[in-house]
């Protein structure tokens, strides 16, 4: 192997650059994995050193090669200026925000956003005076409506949490431009490899890596990466808040973004193969999921993205809580649980009549979210198809 660095001059394919983007081995000893740096003092060797603090590292909140290695792969995956780690996706969301609001401001959400993002402009932002008005995901360029003097930044989310509509991102972009407003996109779900909201005009990209990025259920991180206009706001944010990852974290979010191509190809597979299917039954009243041609956000998907994880959700027509109950509780396969992303796959109930705002959800049924994990399709839909048993006869 040459003695080569990882430099994003190379024009590579993403499925070589996840390999390889923030690995230095000849740096590290020959050694393929950027180790854990676990620290807080780092050393100066003289007092100029100290007075100056021009040295790569300084404290280890602030930054180690660990951290610096993982900043890096993902600032050039999102085609971004600077990236700041966080310890949770919820953390991405509110260092994100508050890099940008201050008291007096006001901020648009989308009325599917991902439900503890709600609770943070809820409480925390309402009680720091900071106002949100939610806005129906599909306004497009009419969000121009929205927009107020005070108004700082909108958040989107693509697809929405849960029930999985599209919005038109270069279109709110465009409008926000108009009026110098900040504009963050939530990329969990597509990560970087499928979808690059900076390239559609958001200002910050920002994901729960807890999700694809880590990909082992097993570690809990954020991102937030931001344009060259947004980088120096979001430093600030980092510093001030003291916003830092776990070392152990950061490690397996490196290890975790040395497979997401193969992981990520094989999630989208089975999870149009599920949907599909899922399609097809007749308790099904509809899926939700923006890479199927009959998807109401079906031509933006194919527009702004090029592929789709394994998150989606299907509508079911009504059925009795106790049948639902037996459907979901003699599962093999699918375990009930939050978060996603992992290889395993995942089922949960959900309504989210009591949290909208802007938009009303109709499902003549409950709803049900699904990911898809790397199990064998045919494992899936078998275990799919006994559970539908259960129901039909505890009806």
């Amino acid at each position: 192997m040459a003695k080569k660095d990882d430099s994003s001059e190379r024009g590579e394919q993403p499925e070589t650059e996840v390999v390889h983007l923030g690995r230095k081995p000849f740096e590290q000893h020959g050694f393929v994995n950027t180790p854990v740096y676990r620290g807080s003092t780092v050393l100066y060797p003289t007092l100029d050193a100290i007075k100056q603090r021009t040295q790569p590292f300084t404290y280890g909140r602030r930054a180690t090669p660990t951290t610096k290695a993982l900043e890096d792969a993902i600032t050039h995956l999102e085609g971004g200026a600077a990236t700041v780690l966080t310890a949770s996706g919820l953390a991405a969301i509110s260092t994100a925000v508050l890099a940008f609001a201050e008291s007096g401001d006001h901020i648009l959400m989308p009325d599917n956003v991902y439900q503890p993002g709600r609770a943070f402009a809820d409480k925390m932002l309402k009680k720091l005076g900071v106002e949100t008005t939610y806005y129906d995901p599909l306004i497009g360029r009419d969000i121009a409506g929205l927009f107020r003097p005070n108004t700082k930044l909108v958040l989107v989310e693509a697809p929405g949490s849960q029930t999985f509509e599209m919005p038109d991102i270069p279109a709110i972009a465009a409008a926000a431009r108009g009026q110098n407003i900040w504009v963050i996109a939530d990329n969990t779900w597509a990560t970087p490899f499928f979808c690059k909201p900076l390239s559609l005009g958001a200002d910050v990209s920002l994901e729960a890596a807890t999700k694809y990025i880590v990909g082992h259920a097993d570690a809990m991180m954020g991102t937030v990466t931001g344009n060259a206009r947004a980088a120096k706001y979001l430093d600030n944010a980092k510093e001030t808040l003291g916003t830092c990852p776990g070392s152990e974290e950061t490690y397996l979010a490196l290890r975790g973004l040395r497979t997401l191509a193969v992981r990520l190809e094989r999630h989208q597979q089975s999870g149009i193969a599920v949907a599909e299917w899922l399609a097809g039954r007749p308790e099904v009243d509809r899926v939700l999921h923006p890479a199927l041609p009959g998807d109401a956000g079906n031509a933006i998907w194919k527009r702004d993205f090029s592929g789709a994880s394994g998150l989606f959700a299907v509508v079911l027509k009504p059925v009795p809580e106790k049948a639902l109950a037996a459907f979901l509780d003699g599962l093999k396969l699918f375990g009930m649980g939050y978060s996603w992303g992992g290889y395993e796959s995942l089922v949960i109930p959900f309504d989210p009549t009591s949290y909208r705002t802007a938009t009303r959800w109709r499902g003549p049924g409950p709803a049900l979210r699904f990911h898809i994990g790397l199990e064998a399709v045919d494992d899936l839909i078998h275990d799919l198809s006994e559970g539908f048993a259960r129901l039909e006869s505890a009806r």
